[in-house]
């Protein structure tokens, strides 16, 4: 045990997110803290720990169920990204990046179809997710960014340079 207790107050969690934070606490504590230094110390991705995390449904807390998420609120992900933070920050980062810059913007503007065939994958945490804003000559100055998207008679063809894209190396699907 870590000592750390939660943020919040549990006078203001209901029983669903008491049962999330503290199934979210027992996986990290059991599963994330005895390989975490060991995936640092070597520069490894924790592959498996994030299959295990997916199998938890903790990519698809904030989604609905139409899309294979858990239907559940903001404060629900924030207590994942808590707990998973006390013992690793770097999988919490995993699950956030992949929530928040991958998975928003395509629930958020995207069509149906492409939230059928992206968001419930990344719900289920079938795939990794990132954005690609930063780049070597703008820095996350979006109005600086030269990357330049063309349309082509049946595709687009995308050019440009990125650095420092979180889960850029191991993400499959980049907004």
């Amino acid at each position: 045990m870590h000592g750390l207790s939660s943020s919040v107050d549990d006078q203001y969690l209901s029983d669903e997110h008491r049962m999330l934070r503290d199934m979210v606490r027992e996986f990290a504590e059991n599963e994330i803290a005895p390989v975490a230094r060991e995936f640092d110390r070597e520069g490894k991705f924790p592959w498996a720990n994030v299959a295990k995390m997916a199998e938890l449904g903790l990519f698809g807390i904030p989604w609905p169920e139409k899309y294979d998420g858990a239907g559940m609120d903001v404060l629900a992900s924030a207590l994942v990204s808590e707990e998973l933070s006390k013992i690793c920050p770097s999988h919490s980062i995993t699950v956030g990046a992949t929530i928040s810059l991958a998975a928003s913007p395509i629930y958020y503007f995207g069509n149906e179809e492409q939230k059928q065939r992206y968001l419930t994958k990344l719900a289920r945490g079938e795939v990794l997710g990132a954005f690609g804003l930063t780049e070597p000559e703008a820095g996350s100055d979006a109005q600086g960014t030269q990357t330049r998207a063309e349309e082509k008679s049946d595709h687009w063809v995308l050019n440009g340079t990125k650095i420092f894209i979180t889960n850029g190396g191991v993400g499959e699907i980049f907004v």
